[in-house]
């Protein structure tokens, strides 16, 4: 009987507290991405060329000040307005964790930078095996450590982006390393959701299929090559810089402020099938 006296006031309480969330969410607007970005500050490593190019380009339009990691200072392009190019060799443990902390606390990281040596599963060397993982894998690592150690410390909800690939998961021939070190980005991209995640650091992938940058076109223009992963894209053709750049914008900002370590696929379809 008791109970039953009790469960008017028990849903009414329910009631009360639902709606006062729908008021509450009601209310807010989502934010406009040229307003979340403004002023905002981001790091972008391989930003010199292809995909971290045209991320670098987005942000920039958006407002954002951006660091871009670049590995030379020779032949490099010339810093663009709102933007600090920091010239470091991702490869290096010691250096890379220095140049990245003395950055500062940012909001926001793309971690760009990758490599990738062709080479059969017979063909494999050591130094492809090791550029591959250090550059793609381990390096990452040594970034996203000084990074959110700023994040952390300056109390900052930040992002951070790792451009991974569906050959994460779907290999392909002649490609050993590169799909190891991919699949490597994935598992640790979960690890530093899941460790960061209390401190409200976000750590997210984006997977892309083949993407047509400059490097990309050249690769890929040899029919036999391209058209067997072109069968398997629904959407019929591999992606542009813009698609992948659209999927970033998205993990950084605040539209996408409950996902973290998941993968985005960016691939028309591949791995649907």
């Amino acid at each position: 009987m008791l109970r039953f006296l009790c469960k008017p006031h028990i849903i009414t309480a329910r009631n009360l507290t639902v709606q006062t969330l729908s008021r509450s969410m009601a209310g807010q607007a989502p934010q406009k991405m040229e307003d979340y970005f403004k002023d905002k500050k981001i790091i972008v490593t391989g930003s010199c060329a292809g995909m971290g190019e045209k991320i670098t380009e987005r942000l920039l339009d958006l407002g954002a000040f951006v660091y871009a990691v670049v590995e030379k200072e020779e032949g490099a392009a010339k810093a663009l307005p709102r933007t600090k190019q920091i010239f470091c060799d991702v490869s290096n443990w010691e250096d890379t964790y220095k140049k990245m902390y003395d950055i500062g606390p940012v909001h926001g990281l793309v971690n760009n930078a990758g490599v990738a040596v062709i080479e059969s599963f017979f063909d494999v060397t050591e130094n492809g095996w090791n550029k591959t993982l250090n550059i793609n894998a381990r390096a990452l690592v040594r970034i996203s450590q000084a990074v959110a150690k700023n994040m952390i410390d300056a109390g900052i909800k930040g992002s951070i982006v790792n451009i991974s690939s569906t050959i994460s998961t779907r290999a392909i021939p002649d490609h050993t390393t590169y799909c190891a070190s991919k699949g490597a980005v994935n598992q640790i991209t979960r690890t530093m959701a899941i460790e960061l995640g209390k401190y409200g650091v976000r750590t997210n992938n984006v997977n892309p299929t083949v993407v047509l940058t400059r490097m990309g076109k050249i690769a890929w223009s040899d029919p036999n090559k391209s058209e067997p992963i072109m069968r398997r894209i629904p959407l019929g053709r591999f992606a542009e810089t813009d698609d992948i750049a659209n999927a970033v914008i998205f993990m950084l900002s605040d539209y996408s402020t409950m996902v973290n370590g998941t993968s985005l696929v960016v691939d028309g379809g591949f791995l649907a099938g």
